[in-house]
């Protein structure tokens, strides 16, 4: 690219765990852009010491809530509007409207990278006129972005049926390591004697299938449950999991970086994503978990949630449950832990799934959309 480019990608989260955001960052960065990353500062977030792109954090006011997008949004205008990029990132509609007032006054391109279907997320059901807010931001913002991209093919057909508007797709796909030298168990603090069981995600929340997979771990023998994350069941599922039924089958952890949390993936022999379809978002979900899953040689226990099913039915490399009821979960765990044929048939599927979900191909559309905008 000629004339140095430097982009500007937004987000409300600390960074720390974004996988998707440091992807994108560094196919950014081997097209020859300068990368910055714009964040948030949290009390707890980890410190950024190994993260490979200039990074700001805003420390703000308020953690949720109309204060905190609105005071965001305020500091992230401002600041776009002073710093060196050329492009600008917008990563999910809660950094929006920053965004495309900075970059229309800037005149510079925008593009909008839609992780999942804002409008239906569950903390906006029940709430008509927060939601009715979004929504307003998003009919009068999105057809407006002239480089629009999201997760899945679902949430594309959501937004082309809505606003008549093609959106490229870039699914999740973490990227291939090799060489990698994982850490035993005794040093991760796991047991050697116990199937492991992974549930994992920064946002592991209402209607995520967490509480009823303590409930179907603890009928379990010899297997242990572990939970990595973070989400606002965490000090419900805490709590579970220091009583006593639960000694020695659940183990919570907090969010850690991608490096680190792959470490603990290698050793699972199974991997859950159990979605509801009690909103709109999780039900044409596509998460990291999945692909970090297959990546990483796991067999996948799923719900039916429609991009999550296709994935695990067409690759064939586990199973979809058909009730969360915590006897019924805890009899399929129970057998896709054990039934050997089955097990050999997953590994195998695995491996092929894994050679042919790939970020390698996947970036191809990412870099695209950036050529696009560079030349604009």
């Amino acid at each position: 690219m000629e004339n140095r480019q430097r982009i500007c990608f937004c987000v409300t989260n600390d960074l720390v765990t974004d996988q998707r955001v440091l992807r994108h960052a560094r196919v950014a960065a081997a097209l020859g852009m300068d990368v910055m990353v714009v964040g948030r500062q949290l009390p707890e977030s980890a410190l950024l010491n190994d993260y490979p792109f200039p990074a700001v954090r805003f420390r703000l006011p308020f953690r949720s809530g109309p204060l905190f997008y609105a005071a965001y949004n305020l500091r992230l205008f401002v600041f776009l509007l002073g710093v060196r990029c050329t492009h600008i990132v917008a990563n999910d509609l809660d950094t929006l409207p920053a965004a495309y007032l900075a970059a229309g006054l800037r005149r510079l391109p925008l593009i909008f990278d839609s992780h999942e279907y804002f409008t239906g997320v569950p903390e906006l059901m029940g709430r008509r006129l927060v939601r009715s807010i979004w929504k307003g931001f998003e009919k009068w913002l999105v057809p407006k972005v002239k480089y629009r991209v999201t997760v899945n093919d679902s949430i594309a057909a959501l937004f082309e049926k809505e606003y008549g508007l093609k959106f490229e797709v870039v699914r999740n796909i973490g990227e291939q390591k090799t060489g990698v030298v994982h850490a035993g168990r005794n040093e991760l603090g796991l047991p050697s004697d116990k199937k492991i069981i992974i549930l994992q995600g920064s946002w592991i929340n209402v209607d995520r299938g967490a509480e009823e997979a303590i409930e179907a771990v603890v009928r379990l023998e010899g297997a242990l449950l572990l939970i990595i994350g973070g989400g606002d069941v965490f000090p419900l599922l805490r709590k579970r999991a220091s009583e006593h039924d639960c000694a020695g089958k659940v183990k919570i952890m907090d969010k850690m970086p991608s490096e680190r949390l792959r470490q603990y993936t290698a050793h699972a022999d199974l991997g859950l994503t159990l979605d509801k379809d009690s909103n709109i978002n999780y039900r044409f979900s596509l998460p990291n978990k999945l692909f970090d899953y297959i990546s990483a040689g796991v067999p996948v226990l799923a719900t039916p949630m429609v991009e999550v099913k296709n994935i695990v039915e067409t690759y064939g490399v586990g199973e979809v449950t058909a009730s969360l009821e915590p006897e019924l979960l805890a009899e399929q765990i129970r057998n896709m832990l054990n039934d050997e044929n089955k097990r050999h048939a997953w590994k195998s599927n695995l491996k092929k799934a894994a050679s042919q979900l790939t970020w390698e191909q996947e970036k191809k559309k990412w870099e695209a959309v950036l050529n696009a905008a560079v030349k604009t």
